[in-house]
């Protein structure tokens, strides 16, 4: 990969890591749109995004920042559809203006398993980072994570193992150990770049705005957690039957860990550890 584009994506995956940083009263702006204003601006010299990108961004970044911060309740409304929208959009690569590397193409890892290509997508990653940052729920500090990590390593274990026993007893994959030489490559893309992007959508917006309004109902929440979990199978539904069922199993999971510690950082973690279960030691895709 080009050493521009290259460091267009460490710029962005170190503005996802720099949302948790606090911000400095010395500086203007914050670690995590400092580092976003290194990736697009590297991203626009290398090629990777081109002037509508630029554009749907910052409608999408305006978008969601409204969602929160409008002080009428009408404006944070449409602020909210528009979000939704666009999130969507950016996220299934249906707007232009960007040109996402491969950085992974056509590999067979294991024997019976398909070629895989992996792409590295600045839109989606860019969907994560600004959810993320302006809307998402997250640890206020250091001194929450043993908490949350006490209410998600439990949470963890069962997903990931009745995921992968379902999966390996429909057929869908099959044991097959593994750690070619772009493991770690492939579960930082797909941290970065896929599993904070679909929880960010997911859960910390989705779920957690449908909850909100069904705050007065008796089963509000878990509604909420149904809802996302649907979603996010129907979400895969191009994977086939059998993969969108499996995802909203998965999907479940997620949306318990987070209803459980109001934290997206929980299905974050449980989505990327099933993840990498599923690269490391059975048949993949």
């Amino acid at each position: 990969m080009p050493t521009l584009i290259l460091l267009t994506f460490i710029a962005l995956a170190l503005s996802v890591g720099a949302v948790w940083i606090k911000p400095s009263p010395l500086l203007p702006v914050t670690p995590w749109q400092m580092w976003f204003a290194v990736a697009l601006l590297c991203g626009g010299l290398s090629g990777v995004l081109h002037a509508p990108a630029c554009v749907a961004l910052a409608v999408f970044g305006g978008a969601a920042w409204l969602t929160t911060a409008a002080s009428q309740k009408y404006l944070r409304i449409v602020a909210g559809v528009l979000t939704l929208v666009l999130a969507f959009a950016l996220a299934i690569h249906k707007l232009p203006g960007f040109s996402n590397p491969v950085v992974i193409a056509g590999a067979v890892f294991s024997e019976g398993a398909k070629p895989f290509t992996q792409y590295a997508n600045f839109d989606k990653g860019a969907v994560g980072l600004i959810l993320l940052a302006l809307i998402c729920r997250r640890m206020a500090s250091f001194a929450e994570l043993g908490g949350v990590l006490r209410k998600t390593w439990p949470v963890l274990l069962v997903t990931v193992g009745v995921v992968m026993a379902l999966a390996t007893g429909a057929g869908f994959v099959h044991p097959a150990f593994k750690l070619p030489d772009v493991t770690l490559q492939f579960l930082a893309v797909n941290l970065f770049f896929t599993v904070v992007a679909e929880e960010a959508f997911f859960r910390g917006f989705v779920q957690a705005r449908l909850a909100s309004a069904m705050a007065g109902w008796r089963y509000g929440s878990w509604v909420a957690v149904a809802c996302s979990a649907l979603l996010f199978g129907a979400a895969h539904l191009a994977g086939g039957p059998l993969y969108a069922g499996l995802a909203a199993i998965a999907g479940l999971g997620y949306a318990y860990a987070y209803q459980r510690t109001q934290s997206i950082e929980a299905p974050i973690l449980i989505h990327i550890a099933l993840n990498a279960v599923h690269f490391i030691f059975f048949t993949y895709p």
